[in-house]
């Protein structure tokens, strides 16, 4: 057929118009034979423009067109007279390549869109068990199932339903299909059929009523014995006919699939019989279930088989779903199943996962679904399976707070649609928003988005998914500050009991006194109380997120209770987002951060500054710390102004390595757990000798002003000396000094002595500040010899009487304080001991074995499990330190790289040289990281030194947290630590022993 140009140009501008991407090609369609009865008909192409797809559905509309086995007159007349029938089939060939191949293949079935014409009729189980009475094998059963599919999609397309009643209407569906295949595989099995009474219980969204186009149906099944069956038969019976109603509806073939039956929600899983006895999963529940499986049953529902025996199903295990909050770690195994979900994300997909990414669908159900869980122990109209009906009941119950509600409801709709319309176009399984240009147009499209499809709908999802993130929190939250709050009359408000219930259920241990913190904190008109309202429903949530939810609430309302009337406070952790998240991971995280932060609140300003989070070095804090020192009037002043920046810098240290061991929305935890060992290790190291520098100053001013009669030095000695510091560790030194010219020996001595004995009251003296001990039992004699020493003593007594241990202990000797030349000095002879020119004999190295041995047999603390002391235990500290110190002492000579005071950079060296394989460097160092993390986990949790894991199961909790462990994964933690500290400790045998 020609066309004329002036009638083709203008016939190629109104498709255009009507929202065709290839005119040319809709052109030559709507000009072609199967579409010439109503080519020129009006209606046609307003139609197939409010499609979401024209050039879909008028390829579709050809295709059926053209299969219509005795012409298509019929179709074409009915589609331009009536208007229902015109929308519902060109609506549905718009949105679904998929039925369109399904109408292609059966051209008859668009009759099946002149059903249910009526807006308000919808189809029930009742009507699509009707429509597939005919179906007598499994392909018709497929055939009959897309012809009722059909027909709900042409309504849901067509806006003739909402989302909801889509969902249910296919549940229904379901519902009907399942009890058909059950009949097929009873009719081709009748004496199995005789043998047994069986029930299938629907669980997920089938079981809920919402359902999607193409979603695995969740089923679980229950059987009985038929009167005078035996009841091992009938069980065998039973599971034959699950298993082929299971292949009916999963098998694939020229008409697809109908859905997979997935029955891995039953008892065991995968490894747990099919089918199981009423008094079976009743043992199973209440002895072996997991709180997850206790959710799962809130959608437990009977669709088909037996429905007695369905009934007494749901009766029998209502109870204990309704009891499933007060069980151990509800709320820790919760939350480890939707980390779960989120970490099995593909990365690359993570920004275009629509159920389980973050803001998404199932951030809404796990948020209803563990409301449900604490809140519908006492009120049952909580107890839907469906999300939008629970979260209805929450609102109304003043568990949820209702603009809260209608966000979440609004944002649930908007998601649900998108992905029913994602899995209508091909009918696949998939929750990925799509990433080509028009895929994403006709998805826009079939939402009602016309003006730029693609656009708008990338800022309405973003914007309802970031609704669902923010709600998230605020849901647990915003309905416990309102009910101790009480500012709007008249609003339903949660009792004193339900909230303590939830809060309970979130992990607060005593939720009476965390609702009296709220109550401090939230109540009242004052600007202060508004804010904290606005702030408390999210740092609430990271409270729960950590293993002491309570001490974080308890540490957030001391502070407030200090800063609360300073103007910068409260802006500071409103406006600064990280402000906020970072102050409730500190404060959550343990003792020793939160007690410094208490004593200096104003110190909180850290947590906000752009660099407050990197540790400060000792070119930054010792002109500082001597500054203070300088303007104090007494040493007393002059020493607590030190330990004042010590604190300071302390609570900085440890707040940025809390922040990155636990990580924030914005930023992943540090996943170098040795980098972050290093950072501690010298920036302790870095405060403590600027705070010794500080000491030093003091005491000398204090009787001989800005000259002391002897030079005087303080070298650093162990972790100390090696920059390897951790929060509880002591300050080992030696002290040495050198007369000046024309002072006698003799009174450089006493002055020397008096430096010493007032350097270490001064820090010793009571404070509220952390001690800094100072032991120097590492001098030459030990306790017994004089605690301070010239440098030609020094040189006499290393050079006459040292002993083995003495030249290793030297090994990480390192100027601190002190006159900077003498300290040189002294590591120069320190040089000749630790780094002996012809390495060692044998019989030396055989003396370090034997002190090692004792050390090992005498130290460790009786009762202590020698695979779990971090310092002396098997693979621990000491066993690495030794094993380097010995390559140290035997190599240094020859190997540069080996004369260094820091353990992990020998150990680097050593590997570098080929003195150690780099498997076996790597053994030693993990083991090495891993045991200073728990040290300082322990002083970070605990506020005081320890070399063990904590007995108290919170406290083993917050330690394994501190480590990179989730809730519930303590166990797992202490595994690890005793897996790799024993491969560490047989390297020990190996290099060190010899063995």
């Amino acid at each position: 057929m020609t066309t004329a140009p002036g009638r083709r140009s203008s016939t190629f501008t109104r498709l255009l118009r009507h929202g065709f991407t290839d005119a040319s090609a809709a052109e030559r369609l709507l000009d072609g034979p199967a579409l010439a009865p109503v080519r020129s008909h009006p209606v046609l192409l307003d139609a197939l423009g409010a499609t979401a797809d024209p050039d879909l559905a008028l390829r579709g509309l050809v295709r059926l067109a053209e299969a219509q086995p005795d012409g298509p007159q019929e179709l074409l007349s009915t589609l331009v007279t009536a208007k229902p029938l015109r929308d519902r089939l060109l609506g549905v060939l718009g949105a679904s390549e998929a039925l369109a191949d399904h109408l292609a293949r059966h051209p008859l079935d668009w009759r099946a869109l002149v059903t249910y014409e009526a807006a308000d009729l919808h189809p029930g189980v009742a009507d699509f068990e009707r429509d597939l009475a005919d179906a007598g094998d499994p392909v018709s059963l497929r055939v009959a199932y897309r012809r009722c599919l059909l027909s709900i999609a042409a309504r849901d397309v067509c806006g003739t339903t909402d989302v909801a009643q889509a969902a249910a209407e296919l549940a229904d569906l379901a519902t009907a299909t399942l009890r058909a295949a059950l009949g097929l595989a009873g009719a081709a099995a009748p004496e199995d059929a005789a043998r047994c009474r069986l029930a299938v219980i629907a669980m997920g969204k089938c079981g809920g009523h919402e359902l999607n186009y193409v979603s695995d149906v969740d089923v679980i099944f229950v059987a009985e014995a038929a009167d005078g069956a035996d009841e091992h038969d009938a069980l065998q019976a039973a599971t034959r006919l699950a298993s082929h109603m299971m292949r009916i509806c999963s098998e694939t073939t020229v008409e697809g699939t109908i859905w997979p039956v997935d029955a891995n929600l039953r008892p065991e899983g995968r490894n747990g019989p099919l089918v199981r006895t009423l008094s079976s999963h009743v043992a199973y529940y209440q002895r072996w279930a997991k709180t997850w499986e206790f959710q799962a049953l809130l959608k437990a529902r009977p669709v088909a088989g037996d429905p007695e025996l369905g009934a007494a199903y749901v009766d029998a295990l209502a109870p204990m779903v309704w009891q499933a909050a007060e069980r151990d770690n509800f709320v820790t195994d919760v939350q480890e199943m939707r980390r779960r979900v989120v970490d099995n994300i593909p990365r690359a997909h993570l920004d275009r996962e629509l159920k389980l990414g973050p803001g998404g669908l199932r951030d809404v159900e796990f948020a209803v679904q563990l409301l449900q869980l604490v809140h519908g122990r006492s009120d049952a109209a909580l107890r839907s399976g469906t999300t939008l009906s629970a979260l209805a009941s929450l609102a109304a119950g003043g568990y949820v707070g209702r603009s809260d509600a209608a966000q979440l409801d609004a944002a649930y709709r908007f998601l649900r649609t998108m992905e029913h319309r994602i899995q209508l176009h091909r009918l696949r399984r998939t929750h990925l928003v799509p990433e080509a240009e028009e895929d994403l147009r006709r998805l826009g499209r079939s939402l009602g988005l016309r003006a730029d499809p693609v656009a708008e709908l990338n800022r309405e999802w973003k914007r309802h998914a970031s609704v669902v993130r923010r709600l998230h929190e605020k849901l647990f939250y915003r309905p416990l500050l309102d009910a101790v709050a009480q500012l709007a009359p008249g609003e339903i408000r949660l009792s004193p009991e339900a909230a303590g219930q939830r809060l309970e259920a979130l992990g607060y241990a005593d939720p009476a006194a965390a609702l009296r913190h709220l109550e401090a904190l939230a109540s009242g008109v004052s600007r202060k109380a508004a804010i904290q309202r606005t702030l408390l429903p999210v740092l609430l949530g990271w409270f729960a997120d950590s293993a002491d939810p309570d001490a974080g609430l308890l540490g957030f309302r001391k502070v407030s209770d200090a800063l609360g009337t300073t103007p910068w406070y409260l802006r500071l952790l409103r406006d600064e987002g990280a402000a906020a998240e970072n102050l409730a991971r500190v404060l959550s995280a343990g003792r020793l951060a939160p007690d410094l932060l208490l004593r200096a609140p104003e110190a909180v300003a850290i947590l906000g500054a752009p660099e407050g989070l990197e540790p400060r070095g000792r070119d930054h804090l010792e002109p500082e710390v001597l500054a203070a020192v300088g303007r104090a009037d007494t040493p007393e002043q002059a020493v607590a102004a030190a330990r004042g920046v010590r604190r300071r810098e302390l609570f900085r240290t440890a707040a940025a390595d809390i922040v990155a061991s636990y990580g924030t929305e914005e930023a992943p935890a540090h996943p170098d757990a040795g980098a972050l060992v290093d950072q501690v290790g010298r920036a302790v190291t870095d405060l403590n000798a600027a705070t010794i520098a500080g000491a030093l100053r003091a005491a000398v001013r204090a009787e001989w002003g800005d000259t002391l009669p002897t030079r005087f030095a303080v070298i650093g000695m162990g972790r100390f000396g090696g920059r390897e510091q951790g929060y509880g560790s002591d300050a080992d030194v030696l002290f040495v000094h050198e007369p000046r010219d024309g002072v006698g020996e003799e009174e450089a001595a006493r002055a020397a002595s008096r430096v010493v004995a007032e350097m270490r009251r001064l820090l010793q003296l009571p404070t509220t500040d952390p001690p800094l001990p100072i032991d120097a039992d590492l001098r030459p004699e030990g306790r017994s010899g004089p605690l301070v020493r010239t440098l030609k003593s020094y040189e006499a007594y290393y050079r006459r009487w040292s002993l083995g241990w003495e030249s290793q202990a030297l090994l990480r000797a390192a100027p601190m304080a002190g006159d900077p030349d003498l300290g040189r000095r002294f590591i120069e002879l320190a040089d000749r001991l630790r780094y002996p020119a012809k390495g060692l004999d044998e019989a030396a190295v055989r003396e370090i074995r034997r002190l090692k041995a004792r050390m090992e047999n005498e130290r460790l603390p009786r009762g202590a499990d020698p695979t779990l002391h971090t310092k002396l235990g098997r693979g621990g500290l000491s066993d690495v330190e030794w094993t380097v110190q010995l390559l140290q002492l035997r190599h240094a000579h020859e190997v540069p790289g080996l004369r260094t005071t820091r353990t992990r950079e020998a150990l680097a060296a050593a590997r570098d040289a080929g003195l150690i394989g780099e498997p076996d460097a790597r053994t030693l160092d993990e083991a090495w990281v891993l045991a200073s993390r728990v040290r300082n986990g322990v002083m970070l949790v605990r506020g005081r030194a320890g070399d063990m894991f904590p007995a108290d199961a919170r406290e083993l909790a917050a330690v394994g947290r501190y480590l990179g462990y989730g809730p519930g994964h303590a166990g797992e933690m202490v595994d690890d630590y005793r897996r790799t500290t024993r491969r560490a400790r047989a390297l020990v045998e190996q290099l060190f022993y010899g063995a």
